[in-house]
């Protein structure tokens, strides 16, 4: 009996290997009900070969099964935050991002537990699955005669299937020849991976603005600071679904209204990301570059690279470019090649508060901070412009706790936000149920962005324009299967010389971007940003 056991378990964990989809959304028990053509084919070959060829082969076999479930598995995973298939050369360094993420939402005992049982998941399941289909191949050779007709009967109905497109879970074909698929696939996808840096530096290669001295750059932004400001994860779902929509809508309504009041304008409309889930790096430089920089071997190369970015535009132009950047917890030396006169990390920002999970500060310390070192100073400076780059965090996953609103003056050092954090939501208690996953997301976009209108409200005036815009579209946790990846932009001033720059865009009035709003690259603003405040070209 526990012989029979052992060979159905077997049995089974090779139909996992074989017919397990690659996407989260696909993982239902339907999806399982299928006839893998790749066990048809491996059992008549085992068939035709010599019992000791056969055991090689079935070896061989279920090694390469185990390690192309493991890939699926990590497909299913990527899908699940990224939105996308793993790259097998270009996304290892993602996984150190991943432990620094865990560390933050549950501790660092609780990552490395989480570490080790994915280290020994990625040991056993080879080991487990070539001892399967050596127990399957031993069931082969015994029962020839019953194999030979299953792989008949079997493959009449694969080929029924096929020609009929039979489907239990939609887009999941019954005649699966999915294993064989992803392995061809991944294929490619190593293929293209290896060139792409070839194709990058070529892109790379060609820049209109190279050689443009600073006097005949921004022209039409003289005296303005400029704040671009990247609101993590705010997609267009956080504007589009009805889920989020309502709530999200009234803030943005509610804020084109009090800025308006305020003497402020504001035109919207919407980017297209190169990544969705994560990745935030990938989007901001994608924007400062005006290259498409959608994997991590592209953005090494831009770094590395002499590119001008927006930020080393105005600072060409005699503008004072810095980063606040309070996610930056450690050294960070490709900050150099942005193009900042200084640069805020975390550790510099003054913060005595407590962090919010993987935010280390709430937006409205970080939009504080910005404003007492830098615009306040701005007579110390000379009087000379500032350019800053600020990504706000309070929106990033996972989404608890979240900070509240509260005076501007009350901000001090951030110690009032110690008792915020302790009394806040963890994150364990929201992930435990998609809802409130959902209902988490939507109010930290509403604080993030309420924090930005607050703070153009309170500190903004004539020379100031905000920039602020989605990095990316949040996990499918979110948004759900097949959410694109567009983000909504805004622009904020009180001077009309500077919107009326953009009339050409066909922009929407307000914060908030409709569905018919125009939709660019991101990787199209800077040169389009150049171009409209009187940057010319060089060649």
């Amino acid at each position: 009996m526990a012989g029979w056991t052992t060979t159905v378990l077997a049995c089974l964990f090779v139909l996992f290997g074989l017919v397990a989809p690659t996407e989260a959304a696909r993982l239902t028990p339907g999806a399982f009900v299928r006839i893998p053509v790749e066990a048809l084919v491996g059992v008549a070959v085992l068939l035709v070969l010599p019992a000791r060829a056969g055991r090689v082969a079935a070896a061989v076999a279920g090694a390469v099964l185990g390690l192309l479930t493991i890939v699926k598995v990590v497909d299913v995973g990527f899908d699940a935050v990224l939105v996308r298939r793993f790259d097998l050369v270009l996304d290892w360094i993602l996984f150190g991002s991943a432990m620094e993420f865990l560390s933050a939402s549950v501790g660092r005992p609780g990552a490395i537990v989480v570490v080790g049982a994915v280290v020994i998941l990625a040991v056993a399941v080879p080991v487990l699955m070539t001892l399967s289909v050596l127990r399957l191949n031993r069931l082969v050779t015994r029962k020839r005669t019953t194999a030979i007709r299953a792989v008949a009967v079997l493959g009449t109905a694969w080929a029924a299937c096929a020609a009929l497109g039979a489907q239990i879970v939609p887009g999941v074909p019954v005649a699966s020849g999915s294993t064989a698929a992803l392995a061809y696939d991944h294929a490619l996808q190593v293929r293209a991976s290896l060139n792409d840096d070839k194709a990058f530096r070529s892109e790379a290669a060609v820049d209109a603005f190279r050689g443009t001295p600073g006097g005949r750059m921004l022209t039409g932004l003289r005296g303005k600071d400029v704040v671009l400001a990247f609101v993590e994860s705010y997609g267009r779902d956080a504007v589009q679904d009805p889920e989020f929509a309502p709530q999200v809508g009234a803030v943005l309504d509610e804020g084109s209204r009090r800025l308006r009041a305020a003497g402020f304008a504001s035109r919207s409309g919407f980017l297209t990301s190169p990544t969705a889930g994560g990745g935030s790096w990938l989007a901001h430089s994608t924007l400062l570059s005006g290259l498409w920089i959608n994997n991590q071997q592209r953005y090494r190369s831009l770094v590395d690279s002499n590119r001008l970015t927006l930020n080393r535009a105005f600072q060409r132009a005699d503008w004072r470019s810095v980063a606040v950047v309070p996610g930056v917890t450690r050294a960070w030396p490709e900050g150099r090649f942005f193009g900042y006169d200084q640069v805020y990390a975390a550790r510099d920002m003054g913060y005595r508060g407590a962090s919010f999970s993987w935010a280390t500060m709430p937006d409205q310390y970080t939009l504080t901070m910005f404003e007492r070192y830098e615009r306040a100073n701005r007579a110390k400076r000379g009087h000379a412009p500032v350019m800053a780059e600020i990504p706000l965090l309070s929106s990033h996953a996972p989404w608890a706790p979240i900070p509240k609103m509260i005076d501007w003056k009350d901000v001090g050092d951030g110690s009032v936000y110690k008792s915020m954090a302790a009394s806040g939501k963890k994150p364990d208690a929201v992930w435990r149920h998609p809802s409130r996953v959902r209902a988490e997301y939507r109010r930290s976009i509403e604080y993030s962005l309420n924090s930005l209108i607050s703070y153009v409200e309170t500190y903004g005036d004539d020379n100031l324009v905000l920039v602020f815009l989605g990095d990316h579209q949040p996990a499918p946790i979110v948004t759900g299967a097949g959410a694109g990846r567009d983000v909504p932009i805004t622009i904020v001033a009180r001077d009309p010389a500077v919107l009326s720059k953009i009339s050409g865009w066909g922009w929407q009035d307000g914060l908030k971007p409709g569905p018919d709003a125009p939709v660019w690259p991101m990787s199209a603003f800077r040169d389009r940003f150049l171009t409209a405040f009187g940057s010319q070209r060089s060649s």
